[in-house]
Formats: structure tokens, sequence, C-alpha cells
């Protein structure tokens, strides 16, 4: 008999047996809860230790610092033309807090622009201190004279860092230091005696310049504090200086930030479909799950209290040569005690992997809570997918130290809230509207504060590409 009359045979007999697909209908499958991409470890929201406060506000008191501006200048271009913006001036110490609109625009006019190719001189040791530079575009290495003949590198410049400010209002006979590009770089400078025909013609400029001298004359340490006047190893009975602490007139407070979003679930739903998963309680899983990621990314990305954002500017530093070597997260772990943690992007950790093969460097695993995390002089490395990568496919790495005892970086919050879920996060029942649907404020109240500048250092402009 062939193959096609034993199917028609098979098909003619009646069934024996209940088939799978009806049975299916009587039994209970075994399911999971609702899953989600996107829930990530988040690294930073674990290992912050949260301050509860009060009133919604924390104020960080701090040593008075006597601060002559450490920011960075801004430009702008047109085509291969390029032009500081000349508020951004105010950046410079000599002039924060200048606000003669006519003068910096001035100021800005005089800037000349010049392009240096990779490895040109832009400012020789010992040459005359006759300008002031701005960095617009590239890379710059600060090179000192080395005590065995060859140089040292003291720095690296990059966009919108200067050069050469002390010289406006000092007697400065020669540079201290070379410059070398180190990509192709467009800087603009200004001729000292640009400045000063300028300062001849202002008088508010003239009592700009005065101030800073002032400031600059004020008895402070290396980190710009006002100092402590004491006296050591002196001979008996010597007159022993007077002192006292002075305080920050201004300290910086921060407030709690919201994230809040509004769930809406249907009753005909809430009321039938329970069994056996809670519909209410899943929904408001997944939503604050969502809520959470959205927190971790306002603490490393808001403009406001964002921890790359508020890092000070003498904790930022860049790379030799561009991707993530171990010589630059050594200076970046060089740059305060008691580090607890990296922060980066995983893609940023697997190029300082990269780097590390090439080297034949391996790097010990760090045991932290019981998981074993990737990381560098004992110090974990945590990924974090909420650090920005740059179009031009540049990161950066940061570097805390955390907890109010030692003078780190710190969460805030405050538990306690009414209608609190989780720690200072309410669910708050809304109603029921003509429609049927129930719905539920999610508030999350969160914030983060640095509590000493060098609590917090960042490594920019990694390249992850090569």
């Amino acid at each position: 008999m062939t193959d096609a009359a034993n199917l028609q045979v098979e098909s003619e007999q009646p069934q024996m047996s209940l088939n799978t697909a009806a049975a299916r209908n009587l039994a209970t499958t075994t399911k999971t809860v609702p899953q989600m991409q996107g829930i990530t470890p988040r690294w930073l929201l674990k290992m912050l230790p949260w301050v509860q406060i009060k009133g919604g506000t924390y104020r960080v008191n701090r040593r008075l610092r006597y601060t002559v501006g450490d920011g960075r200048v801004s430009f702008t271009n047109t085509g291969t033309e390029v032009r500081v913006i000349p508020e951004s001036l105010c950046e410079l110490p000599l002039l924060r807090g200048f606000d003669d609109v006519e003068v910096l625009n001035a100021l800005a006019d005089g800037f000349v622009q010049q392009e240096f190719a990779a490895g040109d001189v832009i400012v020789q040791a010992g040459q005359p201190a006759d300008r002031v530079l701005l960095i617009a575009h590239g890379k710059v290495n600060k090179m000192i004279p080395g005590k065995y003949e060859e140089e040292a590198l003291r720095d690296i410049l990059a966009d919108g860092d200067y050069f050469g400010g002390q010289a406006l209002v000092e007697s400065q006979d020669s540079w201290h230091v070379t410059l070398r590009a180190v990509t192709s770089c467009t800087v603009l400078s200004l001729p000292i005696q640009a400045f000063r025909e300028l300062l001849n013609q202002s008088e508010a400029l003239q009592a700009q310049v005065d101030q800073f001298r002032d400031r600059l004359r004020q008895p402070q340490d290396k980190h710009g504090q006002a100092a402590i006047a004491m006296s050591a190893g002196h001979p008996v009975e010597t007159l022993l200086p007077g002192t006292f602490v002075d305080y920050d007139l201004t300290p910086r407070e921060y407030e709690l930030s919201v994230a809040q979003t509004i769930l809406r679930v249907n009753t005909r739903v809430a009321d039938l479909y329970n069994e056996p998963i809670n519909q209410v309680e899943q929904q408001l899983r997944l939503t604050i799950e969502a809520l959470r990621e959205r927190q971790e990314y306002e603490v490393i990305n808001n403009r406001e209290f964002g921890l790359l954002h508020n890092a000070d500017l003498k904790e930022r530093i860049f790379t030799r040569t561009g991707p993530p070597a171990p010589n630059d997260m050594d200076e970046l772990l060089s740059l305060r005690k008691k580090t607890k943690f990296f922060l980066a992007h995983p893609r940023t950790i697997a190029a300082f992997g990269r780097e590390c093969n090439h080297r034949g460097i391996y790097p010990q695993s760090v045991e932290v809570n019981g998981q074993m995390i990737f990381g560098w002089r004992s110090v974990p490395i945590f990924p974090c997918n909420k650090i920005p990568i740059t179009k031009a496919g540049t990161s950066s790495i940061l570097a805390l130290r955390i907890g109010e005892e030692n003078d780190g970086v710190v969460g805030l919050h405050q538990t306690g809230i009414p209608d609190e879920y989780q720690p200072s996060l309410s669910v708050r029942f809304m109603g029921i509207n003509e429609k049927a649907i129930m719905s539920y404020l999610i508030s999350a109240y969160y914030s983060a504060a640095v509590l000493v500048p060098d609590a917090l250092g960042i490594l920019e402009e990694v390249e992850i590409g090569r």
C-alpha cells in the first residue's frame, strides 16, 4: 500500500484520546511576570550613601575659597573662522564677575586666530610672556623642563582651556612651560599690549584689575581656601600667630528634584484579571523600574546637580593618547584619596580592557557584595550606560569618593513622605474617572551633592572606537 493510502486510512479512524490543543484549555500554564528590557544594575544608586534631609533642601557649608575663575570659555565659528563668545571671557580669573558688555566685546575682537599642526610648539619655555591663549579646538601638552634633560608632562589643555592669564596683571618676563600641540589646534591669542591699551581706556576694567590683585594678595592654601595661620618648630617664648577658620558666606544649597508619572489601570482589568498575577502590582513594578532608571540618569546628567556637570574643572583631566590607558587611570586615581569606585559606560570599560591587553596587563577583579567586578588598582569599575557617548565616539570615566564622613559624594532623599511605597518614592491614588480608569501618581524625590571638589574626578574625551 502506498504512503498516500496509509494517510487516508489513518485519517478515517476515530480519535482515541484528547488532543493537546484542547487539553491546553483546561491546563494551568506556567507563566512569568511581565519582563522589561532596559533594567540595569544601577550601581550608582546602590553604591551612593543616601542622606536623609528635611525640608527638601541640603546646604553644603565649606571653608571660604577665593574663587577667581576656573571655568572654560566658549566659542562660535563661521566656517573656519572662530570667535570667542564675549560673555564667556568672564570665566577667566581676571574677569570673574565683570559685566561691562562693551569692554568684553572689545576684548573678544582683540583675539587673533592661529592654527597649529600636531607637534607644533605654541609657546616655548624661556620666550617672553606676551599674550593670553585660548584653546578653541584640539589638545595641547603643557611640558616643563625635566631634571634629566628630557621634558616632563605637567598638564593637558583642551577645548575651552586658557593659558597665560596671570601675565595680564603680573610682571612675568618669560614662559615657564612649553605648550606643544598633540592634535591639530585652533588657538586664539590676545597680545598683552592690546589688553593694556584697552585698560587705559576703561575705568571699569581698571577697577576689575585692582580687585583681582587684592584677591591674589589674600593668604590662601593650595586648594584656594582661606589660610589658617600657625607656627611650627619655633623656639621658646615665640609670639604665636592668631587665626580663625573663615566660612563661605554663600554656601550652595541642593533642592530635591523629582521624577513623576501617572499610571492608569482599567478597573475591569484589576477586577477580573488579577489571578494568578496581580495586574496593578506588576504595572507599578515596571513603572517604578523606569522611574529609578531615570533617577540614575538625572544624577549623572542633570545640569543642576548631575555629576558630569558638577565636577570641579581642576578635577577634570584628559587622556594622553585618546583611548583610556592604565597611566590615565592612575592619574585619575592619584587626584583624590579614598577613591571608592570608578563609573564608566560598558563600551568604555571594554576600550580600557583592550588597552590593558595591548600592554600585556591583566587587571584583577574586585569582589563587591558577593559579585566579581572588573577593577583597577583594587578599585572596582562599575558599568553605567547613562554616561553619554558623543557622536565623535568619546565618553567619560568618573572616580568618586563617597560619604559625608569622607567629605565625598552623597545622594539626597527624604523618607517618610505621605503614601511612601519605597524610600523617597510615593504612590498616591488619584481616583477613578468616568471611564472607570484608576490613576496613580508615582513620584520619586532625589538629588546628589559633591561635598568637597576633589571628591569627584572625571577623565574626559576618552576615545572608545580605537
